[in-house]
């Protein structure tokens, strides 16, 4: 089973402004409330590209029974631990710019943080572990890192899409997949990646510390693929860019569902690249329609 965590959900408000002006009345022209959190992205795509899961983390008050509502609408499963505060609201702006305003996490107590610590416990080494986002405040800074020891333990594998210092700790720890983008994989080496070849250079760093799969997003330049046998380079589909959130969950949801499905290494990668392009070029998440359209268009080559 994969069970996705996470730590710091919230419920995405997404607003298109046709032209945004500070300092005066706005009125928006759509609005879209959708939950939010990477490993819920992640929950949802896979579950549309045909491959169930069960989300785990922290909600509480009217905007976590949304999230809980609407995961069940899509018949996602879930096992949610309850807070006594209300699960935050993400403003996205959109309009001649897009614009994020994220409120604050939750304040997880210690007796909360045991409750999910236990969960992972539960895992067993057929599970599969996507730590996915931010981790509240109130959390120890190697919380993440305490989830992938208990993993390591259970023989379950860990899917780690994080940042900044969450994701310079679990360095070093096995981890199954690792999905830093170029700025990201730049700032853990103090290096600019600019170019496919950088990007499979510092991948390679990743392997060599543990890592079995790294997927660099580069944006529109296309995306890198790094394991022990294979160096790959996919390019992305052209297409007008509507909605930078979830893009790079999708990618790891698309890379996870064709492995489950028993796909090569090269056309999950291929289908990771499609799905996050496919969330790229709508307001929504993607769906697998959406995917298999653009699966023609991304061509994968070796690297050197």
């Amino acid at each position: 089973m994969i069970y996705t965590c996470t730590l710091n959900p919230s419920i995405d408000y997404i607003m298109n402004v046709e032209a945004f002006e500070a300092g005066t009345l706005n009125r928006a022209n759509e609005t879209f409330y959708y939950p939010g959190g990477k490993g819920i992205n992640v929950s949802r795509v896979m579950n549309r590209l045909g491959v169930k899961t069960k989300a785990l983390g922290y909600i509480g008050g009217f905007t976590g029974t949304f999230v809980q509502q609407f995961l069940d609408q899509e018949d996602i499963e879930h096992a949610f631990i309850q807070t006594s505060q209300t699960t935050r609201v993400n403003v996205k702006l959109k309009s001649n710019k897009e614009t994020e305003i994220n409120g604050p996490g939750a304040e997880i107590t210690e007796g909360l943080q045991e409750e999910l610590l236990s969960q992972v416990r539960d895992l067993s080494n057929k599970d599969t572990l996507v730590l996915a986002g931010s981790l509240p405040s109130s959390l120890p800074s190697d919380f993440y890192i305490t989830m992938a020891s208990i993993c390591a333990a259970s023989g379950a594998k860990v899917v780690a899409d994080t940042s900044g210092k969450a994701l310079e700790q679990l360095l070093g720890h096995p981890l199954f997949l690792l999905k830093p983008n170029h700025h990201e994989l730049g700032e853990l080496f103090d290096v600019d990646i600019d170019s496919k070849e950088k990007a499979a250079e510092y991948g390679r760093k990743l392997v060599e510390q543990g890592v079995e799969h790294v997927i660099v997003s580069m944006g529109g330049e296309g995306a890198v693929y790094v394991g022990r046998n294979h160096e790959m380079f996919a390019n992305v589909p052209k297409g007008h860019v509507r909605n930078s959130v979830g893009a790079g969950d999708s990618v790891v949801s698309g890379f996870l569902a064709a492995l489950e499905k028993e796909e090569t290494i090269l056309q999950a990668f291929r289908y990771g690249v499609a799905s996050g392009s496919a969330t790229a070029f709508q307001d929504d998440l993607c769906q697998k329609e959406d995917v298999e359209r653009l699966l023609s268009d991304i061509h994968v080559s070796n690297i050197n």
